[in-house]
């Protein structure tokens, strides 16, 4: 590649700084460093970035609350988010995918685990599977909803144009490529995340209720998002494909 990627690293740990910015050199990668979400801000603005790591437990604000700022921003709501969290409960990790996280990693972890999971996700952010490649300029209109696929924007019926994070693309992009046929979690994690399903994880879940709200979509009786008992999710839409969303 014509440039190295460049990952962003932000934890008030100094060694853990140090440790992942070397590590990713080694690897290949331009890594700089970040102590808090002030200094985050910064070297957004002076760079590039192509993924961040993010630490949730920071000293002047919390991971969370970043991604979640980060994902309502309109300069940088496609930037990978990868999230460090000092805690496995499922809790952590269903928030930070609600609040637009693209993956997370517990501490303590081996970089090389790391190294794995950056790799993943900018490669799935980069190549979507063919059935998932964007047309430039077209747009997907369901339900009085129009999807953007060039500037992942999803305008309501009423007009009002949201950007959509990473995950949430990507799911809305397998459900509209998928119309009207049932999805299990294992597949549609896959198709995401680029893992298999953990037991008992929740991931689907949370970023499908997550997407029904953006459609507003009544989670307890769905109209377009239908939940099929035992089974997995259903896109219960007609879909017209168009060259522009004018």
């Amino acid at each position: 590649m014509d440039k190295s990627d460049c990952i962003l690293i932000v934890d008030d740990d100094p060694e853990i700084r140090r440790l992942l910015v070397d590590y990713l050199a080694r690897n290949g990668f331009e890594a700089i460093a970040a102590r808090d979400g002030h200094e985050m801000r910064h070297a957004l603005d002076r760079h590039a970035v192509d993924l961040i790591v993010l630490d949730l437990m920071l000293p002047d604000s919390d991971g969370l609350t970043l991604c979640r700022d980060l994902r309502g921003n309109p300069k940088f709501p496609n930037i990978p988010v990868l999230m460090l969290t000092a805690r496995g409960e499922e809790t952590d990790r269903i928030v930070g995918i609600e609040m637009g996280a693209d993956d997370y990693l517990v501490k303590p972890f081996n970089p090389r685990e790391l190294l794995a999971r950056i790799k993943t996700i900018l490669r799935r952010t980069r190549a979507l599977p063919p059935n998932l490649r964007p047309e430039p300029a077209r747009c997907l209109c369901f339900a009085g909803w129009c999807l953007d696929t060039a500037a992942r924007l999803l305008t309501s019926p009423d007009g009002v144009a949201t950007p959509l994070s990473g995950g949430e693309y990507r799911l809305l992009r397998i459900l509209l490529d998928h119309p009207n046929r049932v999805l299990n979690r294992d597949q549609m994690t896959e198709l995401i995340q680029g893992r298999e399903a953990e037991p008992y994880d929740r991931a689907i879940d949370v970023q499908i209720s997550r997407l029904r709200q953006r459609l507003r979509d009544d989670g307890r009786e769905p109209e377009l998002i239908k939940t099929v008992r035992g089974e997995g999710y259903v896109l219960a839409v007609t879909i017209e494909a168009r060259n522009s969303c004018a």
